[in-house]
């Protein structure tokens, strides 16, 4: 799931995150790793403009330090960038943030990645927003070689070149996942053909398995035999009869019903789902993680 609170957007935050900080995080994410969930997810934003900010809000936590702090405080759910948007920085200080990440973390990260979307930020951080796409690509391959195993890594691109330059700690992960966000055509091959795995931006079920055969497709033009994880974003959930509006697009009910909704993603070929539960406060939210992981996950595999 992604964690609320750490980013408020109005298309999808709860009125009572906005009086929650890391009390709340940390008690979600203990419960988290108690009721089996895969992940946790958290936003990446630098800066939100002026004319951006009513919908957006200005509330993105740093998904480095929120990641890192949540770490200290679970044992076994992964730590997932969801997505990291790596073109705004250097790949060698990505790289430096989270391998250390993942070695404080005992190697529960996932990378997650994409391009980007807000102007502005861009223009502040000196980085070209209209060719976000190639630097997104380069920085892929100099973050492949920066997060993997040689102690000095190299890359030699248009954008980037280093050589000669030891980081250490390295990463616990022999390999760290790296899953690439995004729907648009241009996103979808990239994560064919350079991700271990994707995530797509809320596609809905019907344009799902349009969306998945293409990846196969791709993948399997450029010769690519390894698997690849086809995540998926699932409607906001409520589990049991809600005594309030939860929104006519949230899937509500008993477990069982719930559990065979959810399904359909695994017959269209996803192997993760990432869930949203409505709620009006921490303790309603963490009822309902509990619930689901309880009552809902066990029937999913």
């Amino acid at each position: 799931m992604q964690l609320p609170v750490q980013s408020q957007s109005t298309i999808y935050a709860e009125p009572w995150e906005t009086g929650a900080g890391p009390a709340d995080l940390a008690e979600i994410a203990r419960v988290a790793d108690r009721t089996g969930f895969h992940y946790l997810a958290s936003c990446d934003h630098v800066a939100i403009p002026r004319r951006l900010a009513p919908a957006m809000s200005t509330v993105w936590y740093d998904p480095v330090a929120t990641l890192s702090f949540l770490a200290g405080v679970t044992e076994r759910v992964r730590l997932l960038s969801h997505v990291a948007v790596v073109g705004l920085r250097h790949p060698l200080v990505t790289a430096k943030q989270y391998a250390t990440l993942d070695h404080l973390s005992g190697g529960r990260l996932i990378l997650g990645v994409g391009a980007g979307h807000v102007p502005e930020e861009f223009e502040a951080l000196g980085v070209d927003f209209a060719g976000r796409g190639a630097v997104l690509d380069e920085a892929i391959d100099a973050l492949k070689a920066a997060l993997g195993p040689d102690e000095f890594p190299e890359h030699h691109g248009k954008l980037y070149a280093f050589e000669g330059l030891g980081q250490r700690p390295r990463p616990a992960q022999d390999r760290v996942p790296l899953w690439v966000g995004g729907s648009s055509p241009a996103a979808v091959r990239r994560a064919a053909l350079k991700g271990d795995g994707w995530l797509p931006q809320g596609d809905p079920r019907d344009r799902l398995p349009h969306q998945i055969a293409r990846l196969r497709r791709l993948r399997e033009e450029a010769g690519i035999a390894e698997p690849i994880t086809i995540g998926a974003i699932t409607e906001p959930l409520y589990v049991g009869e809600p005594g309030w509006d939860v929104g006519r697009r949230t899937l509500s009910g008993r477990p069982d019903a719930l559990a065979e909704s959810l399904r359909a993603y695994a017959a269209m070929g996803v192997h993760q789902i990432q869930v949203r539960f409505r709620s009006r406060g921490r303790t309603e939210l963490t009822d309902q993680m509990g619930a689901f992981g309880t009552e809902v996950a066990p029937h999913l595999n």
